[in-house]
C-alpha cells in the first residue's frame, strides 16, 4: 500500500511563499507514469483540485492559483512539489497530494495558514 507524506506547510503572512513536498513512502514501480496532483480542503468546504502534473511534465492549475503556484516532480525521489508564491488568506487550507484519480490512500496533509 502506498503511503503519502506531505510536508512544508506553516504559517505565513500574505504575500509570502511556501514549498510543499509530498513523498510516497515506498518505491513505486513506474512512479513517473502517474499523473500526480495537489488538492486542498479548507474548513467547511469540499476538497479542491489545485494543480496537476502529467508524466510528460505538463501542468494544469485551477484559475485561482495560476501564476502563483508551480507544481513539479522528482521521479527518482517519488516526490511531488508545490511552490506557492504570493500567498493569499484564501489559500489557507490543508494541502494533500495524490494521483489525479485519488488512487492511493490519503496522507495526513500539511496545513497552510496565510494571515492577512
Amino acid at each position: 500500500q502506498v503511503q503519502l507524506v506531505e510536508s512544508g506547510g506553516g504559517l505565513v503572512q500574505a504575500g509570502g511563499s511556501l514549498r510543499l513536498s509530498c513523498t510516497a513512502s515506498r518505491t513505486i514501480s513506474g512512479f513517473s507514469i502517474y499523473t500526480m496532483a495537489w488538492y486542498r480542503q479548507a474548513p467547511g468546504k469540499q476538497r479542491e483540485l489545485v494543480a496537476t502534473i502529467f508524466s510528460s511534465g505538463s501542468t494544469n492549475y485551477v484559475d485561482s492559483v495560476k501564476g502563483r503556484f508551480t507544481i513539479s516532480r522528482d521521479n527518482a525521489k517519488n516526490t511531488v512539489y508545490l511552490q506557492m508564491d504570493s500567498l493569499k488568506p484564501e489559500d489557507t487550507a490543508a494541502y494533500h497530494c495524490n494521483t489525479r484519480n485519488a488512487a492511493w490512500s490519503w496522507g495526513p496533509g500539511t496545513q497552510v495558514t496565510v494571515s492577512s
